[in-house]
């Protein structure tokens, strides 16, 4: 009985650790999505990293995007006009290191724009995560809307 008492113990910790952690990686990529729909720019500057890296797969190949730009682009919309709802369908850590695979839904002034995925590698600095790396593909076919 002491055996299953110490198992049901470890396994709920270890659970609730898990929990915790895979929380803490998520806050910068729900900021991210809140400061977008929030036309905040001072929230959505906490998302990353000073070294962050934001591309896009177009047909053409990848396309760079510049932070400051994108932060800069987003203050210049109203508060609802960008909506990006999103799907955590994976987390992987190795220690600072996280990846997180998020399918979305874009809609822009509450009709539905564009769907596609995030790749976002994240790091542990200073004991916070933050976006380094974020990638992401853009189509409007085969799109399943997240609601």
């Amino acid at each position: 009985m002491n055996q299953i008492f110490t198992f049901a113990l470890l396994f709920g910790s270890f659970f609730c650790f898990g929990q915790q952690q895979n929380q803490e990686i998520e806050k910068p990529i729900r900021n991210l999505f809140i400061a977008m729909k929030n036309a905040d720019p001072e929230l959505l500057k906490t998302t990353f990293s000073e070294t962050a890296v934001l591309q896009t797969i177009t047909k053409d190949g990848v396309k760079n995007e510049n932070i400051n730009d994108f932060i800069t682009s987003i203050s210049k919309y109203s508060k609802g006009d960008l909506d990006e709802r999103i799907v955590i369908e994976a987390i992987h850590t190795d220690g600072n290191l996280a990846s997180v695979f998020t399918p979305y839904s874009f809609y822009f002034k509450g009709k539905f724009s564009h769907c596609g995925a995030n790749s976002f590698q994240l790091v542990k600095q200073n004991g916070e995560w933050k976006i380094q790396y974020l990638i992401d593909t853009r189509r409007k076919e085969n799109c399943k809307e997240i609601k």
